[in-house]
């Protein structure tokens, strides 16, 4: 078996699914070099060998028609400007009868909420607008696959979850966007495009602190998930 794995940042996706299949082979694919390195030493740590890291666009796939078998993406999707041409080449490059499987979230519900909790999700929607993504677009991905070719009845949809309450749980999520609000991308998206102040995204990040440390802290993601089988025969 082959599989792609479309933005694979950091690989720990992909690494699992490397597993999965050791008589097969899986490549992950990222639209930066970044995180690679990082990728392989966890591959290397964890004594996989059946996988590949290299840079690549969902958008512009530089494999040929018909090479996977399963080709992948969570939450990917909703940080291209052209999410339907990228399940086109998603579906262009998987086999007839293979799967092209995406995960992307639908919304979040925060408790407990705050004024500065508001603030931070409506510049979350501000910046993805300047930038023409699509945020949590999980609701809506089975129409994008109808539109990038799969016939209605071969995309199946599903739901997932994520929710983060323990302490742990917490600071890896509340932790993380503490930290993009005050370096990084967002965070330059953000003050660069006159959406916010340095201080506003101080007060941000100020905000999501405090929610790690509140212990009725509670955050929650619900996703949408569709398999699409690649009856192009």
């Amino acid at each position: 078996m082959k599989i792609l794995d479309v933005g694979c940042g950091p690989g720990s996706i992909t690494i699992d699914l490397a597993e999965l299949i050791p008589q097969g082979h899986i490549t992950g694919i990222e639209y930066t070099s970044s995180p690679l390195p990082a990728a392989r030493e966890l591959a290397a740590q964890r004594g996989v060998s059946n996988v590949t890291f290299q840079e690549g666009d969902v958008q512009k796939l530089e494999f040929e028609d018909n090479t996977f078998d399963v080709v992948h993406a969570h939450q990917v999707l909703q940080h291209i400007s052209d999410p339907i041409l990228g399940l086109k080449e998603m579906r262009r490059v998987c086999k007839p009868g293979g799967l092209v499987a995406v995960r992307e979230s639908a919304s979040m519900t925060c408790y407990p909420e705050s004024a500065e909790m508001t603030k931070w999700r409506e510049l979350y929607y501000k910046v993805a607008e300047s930038r023409g993504t699509n945020p949590h677009p999980g609701a809506r991905i089975h129409v994008w696959a109808r539109k990038a070719g799969f016939r209605g009845e071969d995309v199946r949809c599903s739901t997932g979850s994520w929710c983060f309450e323990t302490r742990d749980e917490r600071e890896y999520w509340g932790g993380s966007f503490a930290e993009r609000a005050i370096k990084g991308a967002f965070y330059e998206h953000a003050v660069e495009g006159g959406l916010a102040t340095e201080e506003d995204m101080k007060g941000l990040s100020r905000a999501w602190r405090e929610w790690v440390d509140n212990e009725e802290g509670w955050f929650g993601v619900l996703h949408g998930e569709i398999l699409c089988i690649n009856n192009d025969a």
